[in-house]
This record gives structure tokens, C-alpha cells and sequence, in this order.
């Protein structure tokens, strides 16, 4: 018997591991380009309707998402991190608890984000709720993984110093695609980033900021896969190095020339002055 068996055998209390690994009525999704289009134009209408975004990565899957979970799931760390954070929301909401940690931690510096944007983890989670309520549910280990890779991405905006701008989200999504292949990301970044240039003619560095974005992403090791309540107490600036991400170099100078022509880089359709 190795480790990893007899601390399955260990667990066998807990609930995750009575669950089939991978609930193999699963559909196996398709890319549909054509669904994927229209969702991004119901989007660009209002980028805060996040269930737009749930279609478009329904529409173009990541390929080899359940090799990948899988293989996560059924490793040692796998399953010290499933033990510790089951429910990823409960945690990060739990600010009373962030705020306990040191001062200039990443606990403190997501707290912050959260508060001056008035997110919660668990609004991400009723999003999508909203989007699979008539969808079949599947009781599997699996769902841990999925749910999880939809609730680092608010920790991403943080982590990457990418704000909740039209760039940045795009960002965020470059950044996630070199993590998480779906070409969801890549599609929705990168179509954004061409609409910006289209609505607001400048020098900017729109597309450099994304593909930088997407290096960074690469350079970094996959979020999913690591300890949030690890790295929560520690300073951010520790943990950006022992997650090698680096300052977004192309995304500040882009905030820079649209500062320098009146335009507020977080209204760039002058939604707010209408």
C-alpha cells in the first residue's frame, strides 16, 4: 500500500471520497464558435452579466480539463488541499477571519479588492448557479476542481495587480488561459482587447498588455492547484515571488496614455459622465 492509498483509507469519513472521482455522465462538450460569438455580444452589452461568460466557456471547453483534474485529484497534494479547503467561498468571505491575519498580507490585500469592488466569493458562486440551474448535476470529486477554478479568479485580479477595468479583465483571462487552456479565455481576452481599440482610437498597448498577460500566465504555477489558506497570511509581495508573477508592464503604460488623454481607463466609454 503507498502513501497516497492509505491516506484515502485514512479519509474514508469524509464525504468527497465516498463520490466517484468522475461522474462519467458527464457530456463531453464541442467547440461552437458561432454560440460562443453571440454570447460575447450579449457581453459587450454588459460586462457585468458574468452568466454571458459561463456560455462562452461552455461553448469552447477546455480539452483536456479531466486529465488535468484528474491527475490533481489523485495526487498526495491533491488531497491535503481538498481536505483543508473544501469549500473555497467559506473561506475567502470569512473577512473577519482574513483581517486576524498580518497587516500587507494577501489576506489584507484581497479583503481590500473585495470590499472597494463589492464582490463576494459566493456572488461569483450564485452567478453561476443562476447560469446551471436547468443544467444535470453531477455528484462526482470532480466539481470540487471545477468549482474551484471559477473561485480563484477574483484572487487572480489581486495576485496580478490587473484591476476590474476592461483591459484588466481581459488580462485576467490571458493570464488564466496559460493556466487553465481553455480557449474560452483566450477568445473573450482577446476579442475584448480589439473592441477596446475600436471604441477608443489611442496608442495604447491593448493587445501587448494581453499577450503579456498570457506570459505571465505561463510563468506562473496553476493557482487551482495551490493552498490558498497557505498563502493567505503571507506578505503579497512573497507570494507574487513564489509564484514568479511580475509587474504587467504593458497594461500600466496602456493606463497610462489614456490617463494622459482625460480618458478614466475604468470608464472608457464615458458610461459614468452619461
Amino acid at each position: 500500500m503507498n502513501a497516497l492509498t492509505a491516506r484515502f483509507e485514512a479519509d474514508t469519513s469524509r464525504d468527497f471520497l465516498q463520490l466517484p472521482l468522475f461522474d462519467e455522465r458527464r457530456p463531453q462538450l464541442r467547440l461552437r464558435p458561432a454560440k460562443a460569438l453571440h454570447h460575447f455580444r450579449e457581453l459587450l452589452k454588459d460586462k457585468e452579466n458574468t452568466e454571458e461568460v459561463f456560455y462562452i466557456f461552455e461553448a469552447l471547453p477546455w480539452r483536456d480539463l479531466r486529465k488535468s483534474g484528474e491527475r490533481f485529484l489523485t495526487s498526495e497534494r491533491g488531497l491535503d488541499i481538498r481536505v483543508k479547503e473544501p469549500d473555497l467561498p467559506t473561506i475567502l468571505d470569512d473577512h473577519a477571519a482574513l483581517r486576524r491575519m498580518p497587516e500587507g498580507s494577501l489576506a489584507h490585500a484581497y479583503c481590500d479588492f473585495m470590499e472597494k469592488e463589492g464582490l463576494t466569493a459566493a456572488g461569483l458562486v450564485e452567478e453561476f448557479q443562476r447560469f446551471a440551474k436547468d443544467k444535470p448535476k453531477y455528484n462526482d470529486q470532480f466539481q470540487w476542481y471545477m468549482n474551484r477554478m471559477r473561485d480563484v479568479h477574483d484572487m487572480l485580479h489581486v495576485l496580478t495587480g490587473y484591476g476590474r477595468d476592461a483591459l484588466g479583465e481581459a488580462c485576467v483571462l490571458a493570464f488564466t488561459y496559460s493556466q487553465q487552456p481553455s480557449p474560452a479565455h483566450l477568445f473573450i481576452g482577446y476579442m475584448a482587447g480589439l473592441n477596446i481599440g475600436k471604441q477608443v482610437k489611442s496608442s495604447a498597448p491593448v493587445l501587448r498588455a494581453i499577450r503579456e498577460a498570457q506570459g505571465l500566465g505561463k510563468a506562473c504555477p496553476r493557482l487551482v492547484e495551490q493552498s490558498i489558506t497557505e498563502l493567505l497570511p503571507l506578505p503579497l509581495q512573497e507570494v507574487r515571488r513564489r509564484l514568479n508573477i511580475t509587474p504587467a508592464m504593458h497594461y500600466r503604460a496602456a493606463h497610462a496614455v489614456w490617463q494622459s488623454m482625460g480618458v478614466d481607463p475604468y470608464d472608457l466609454l464615458g458610461k459614468k459622465a452619461a
